[in-house]
């Protein structure tokens, strides 16, 4: 792995997150303006675009129904009126309805940069407008026609191909009109010719023409409504795709920088503890010898109160890097356990009895409860008994004179196995805990009335204890002590195995 520098942790080596994501708001707000002032009148270019589409693609496949029913039309014509007549509509019609294919499918070639949505809605109205007057000239071609029957064929396939040209047309309304528009106006004029001597049934069909063209009108609107919503809903969930690849992607360089910056911590500190051990190392060495005045005795006393704070003060340095060496290995998931049967009891016991002169200095009682013949378990000797150590160092500091501590061992309900630490200090308040479990973290009143401290042993507790498979819970209240409590799994706790018995006694082999 390449080496990790400040400036690569300081800028990263990939865009800057929120830079990214100026520009990409930057870039969608130039494109609704260009689409607002250039190429569409409604400002959603790409939703008038892909109604454009959608109707050049009816179009297309609607192509050869239409030739079919164009051929339909005009072999029915043939009965009542001459070939030559019927021909000329018939060619009429199907180069109009040529025309109209021909200019979607013009559309359909262009990439979506080349089109402009204006233009082409104003191609397709003005097509549709002329296909729709060929439409309307079937009335006149059978105008002349007295046979009712004739009569009846106009109506009913000027009101089917208004009905035909209204689901191809339907997601451009401007053109839908266009197409049925001559079709409506046909009818009327054609009923209102045919029909002046029956006067009684003249109302009758004018309002059936009438309702049908409105109901048209209606489907229409309603066909485009339904297409422009789906349209709207396909661009904002492809917007809302966009915006959770952005996150996953923002979230991807910060995590990679975090690892940089972990990576960078990591070897800084393995860098500083070679570099401080050292002189360290030799301070400890030489204030001890001070201290201790081996190559005699000082001329001046106070050169040795000198040297023991010196060497104390070393001794407390040592205990601070080894606490944040130990607590950046457990974070990095580098703390290996060496794991062997150990006795929660005698660890327990052993770290009170190694404390019980400092809990006396400052005239503290140590309780000690222990349930009895509990099993070994399965666990770290040194881990658990750094732990304990971390707990009990807590509550004799943050205990005042005359208080006690209290040392609980013992089963869980589930078969585990637990260590209590209680003491009658003053408290943590709720809102603080979770700032007392984290890194350097330290209570307000712990600062007030405790003497000082790294804010590590927490974290390096909860730590370990999580390595272990078990549950660190801190329970406080102001002014009544505080309570940590150590869970160990009951898959550590080692059960005493049945006694083996053989079956039968051996058979002596043969002599």
């Amino acid at each position: 792995m390449s080496e990790v520098t400040a400036e690569m942790i300081e800028r990263g080596r990939g865009l800057d997150p929120q830079a990214a994501t100026r520009k990409r708001r930057m870039g969608a707000h130039m494109r609704a303006a260009r689409e607002r002032l250039t190429t569409s009148d409604t400002g959603h270019r790409g939703t008038d675009l892909e109604l454009l589409r959608a109707y050049a693609e009816a179009r297309s496949k609607s192509a050869f129904g239409a030739a079919c029913l164009i051929l339909m039309l005009a072999l029915l014509a043939l009965f009542w009126v001459p070939a030559t007549k019927t021909l000329v509509w018939l060619v009429l019609a199907l180069s109009s309805m040529a025309l109209c294919v021909n200019m979607a499918r013009g559309l359909a070639g262009l990439e979506d940069t080349k089109v402009t949505v204006i233009e082409w809605r104003r191609r397709f109205v003005v097509t549709e407008l002329l296909h729709g007057f060929l439409w309307a000239g079937y009335a006149a071609v059978l105008l002349s026609v007295n046979d009712p029957n004739a009569r009846t064929l106009v109506v009913v396939m000027l009101l089917l191909s208004s009905a035909f040209n209204t689901m191809v047309t339907a997601t451009i309304p401007a053109a839908v009109y266009a197409a049925i528009a001559p079709s409506s106006l046909a009818a009327v004029a054609y009923i209102t010719l045919v029909n002046r001597a029956g006067a009684d049934t003249l109302g009758v069909l004018l309002a059936m023409v009438a309702a049908a063209q409105l109901f048209f009108y209606t489907l229409a609107k309603r066909f485009h409504q339904l297409a422009s919503e789906s349209l709207f809903f396909r661009a904002e969930k492809n917007e809302l795709i966009a915006e959770l690849e952005q996150a996953k992607a923002n979230s991807d360089e910060a995590r990679r920088r975090a690892e940089e910056a972990n990576l960078a911590k990591s070897r800084f500190l393995a860098t500083m503890s070679h570099e401080l051990r050292t002189p360290l190392n030799a301070i400890l060495g030489f204030s001890e010898v001070l201290k201790g005045e081996l190559f005699g005795a000082h001329a001046n006393p106070a050169y040795r109160d000198y040297s023991a704070d010196i060497h104390s003060s070393g001794q407390h340095l040592l205990m601070l890097i080894n606490e944040i060496l130990d607590l950046s290995r457990v974070e990095a998931g580098r703390y290996e356990l060496k794991e062997e049967s150990v006795s929660l009891v005698n660890i327990a016991q052993d770290c009170r009895h190694l404390l019980m002169i400092r809990a006396k200095k400052r005239d503290i009682t140590l309780i000690e409860a222990v349930e009895p013949s509990l099993p070994r378990i399965w666990a770290d000797e040194r881990a658990v008994r750094q732990i304990v150590l971390n707990l009990l160092t807590n509550g004799i500091k943050f205990t005042p004179q005359g208080g006690q501590v209290t040392l609980k061992v013992g089963w869980t309900r589930a078969g585990g196995q637990y260590i209590a630490i209680t003491d009658t200090g003053p408290g943590i308040p709720e809102e603080e805990i979770a700032v007392v479990m984290s890194s350097f973290g330290r209570g307000s009143l712990a600062r007030k009335n405790a003497e000082e401290g790294t804010g590590l042993g927490l974290p390096i507790v909860k730590g370990l204890v999580e390595l272990h498979g078990g549950q660190f819970m801190l329970r406080s209240k102001i002014r009544e002590g505080t309570q940590a409590i150590v869970v160990f799994p009951p898959q550590r706790v080692m059960n005493a195995l049945p006694k083996f018995e053989t079956q039968g006694r051996a058979s002596r082999p043969a002599a």
